[in-house]
């Protein structure tokens, strides 16, 4: 699939120019170049077609699955690849694994109809999460996540704060998002899912507790009962009660089991000295 014949398909290849009117704006003039990958050829056809058509995009290959894929990138360097998750042999993640390692690493951009590898894409830090049926406003949306990432100047301390706060694709009224980390505030165990508690609301996302335990812990997230997972510096009282202690987080309380108080307080303790410290 990937070097398609025909002088149409050559000439939106090598690229073309932007629209006069965005003429001298990198943000606005073709630029961005771009690898689509997905082992389902009407989809790669509709995501090339989708492509090719922002303004922003100069030149569009593509590939039917992540060898080949491969094999493309050997030949051309992409600023941008947006793959399907779910294909034979290498799936995406796997191939998102191996550009992570390349020495110009390009963004990466998962289009997907299944929002259960979330957190698998939330580790790998990928400029954005596009669920199927793709729609052009919302490639637009993501073209813009990798025209910031790829155009505006790289500064030692944004790029250390991006990995300090990396983010997790959260649905938004039919609409994935990033959510970065330090806008949780909590985080409550729904079966096989997480919600996210933010100050603007909450998220659901099909990640269990205890992953996010795990990944977070050196964000300053604690583990209070099996059911909840706190920000520590967003707790703004611990009570005792008649049922046992409780947290405040933005107003709402939190139950703490006893096996987490001893481990809580000494925490709080910890965190409080270090204030009075600096």
């Amino acid at each position: 699939m990937y070097g398609k014949s025909g002088a149409a398909d050559g000439a939106e290849r090598y690229g073309r120019p932007g629209p006069a009117d965005g003429a001298g704006d990198p943000l606005r003039t073709g630029f961005l170049r771009v690898l689509a990958v997905d082992d389902e050829p009407p989809a790669l056809d509709e995501l090339a077609y989708l492509l090719r058509n922002d303004p922003r995009v100069a030149t569009v290959n593509t590939a039917g699955d992540a060898t080949e894929a491969l094999r493309a990138l050997r030949d051309v360097d992409v600023d941008a690849v947006f793959l399907d998750i779910r294909m034979p042999g290498l799936d995406g993640l796997e191939l998102a694994r191996v550009l992570r390692r390349f020495a110009r690493p390009p963004a990466v951009v998962f289009v997907t109809a299944y929002d259960d590898r979330a957190a698998d894409a939330f580790d790998l830090g990928v400029a954005d999460y596009v669920r199927k049926p793709v729609r052009a406003e919302r490639l637009a949306e993501a073209l813009r996540r990798v025209v910031t990432s790829r155009v505006l100047p790289s500064h030692p301390a944004a790029a250390a704060r991006a990995e300090a706060d990396p983010t997790i694709p959260v649905e938004l009224a039919g609409t994935t998002k990033l959510l970065p980390r330090s806008a949780v505030r909590w985080v409550e165990a729904q079966g096989d899912y997480a919600r996210l508690h933010t100050a603007d609301g909450s998220h659901l996302v099909r990640v269990p507790l205890a992953t996010l335990a795990e990944r977070w812990a050196d964000a300053g997230f604690v583990r209070i009962h099996r059911s909840y997972l706190v920000q520590l510096r967003r707790i703004q009282e611990l009570r005792l009660t008649g049922s046992g202690y409780v947290v405040v987080v933005d107003g709402a309380e939190l139950p703490v089991s006893r096996r987490h108080t001893r481990d809580l307080k000494d925490k709080l303790v910890r965190a409080a000295k270090q204030n009075w410290t600096r």
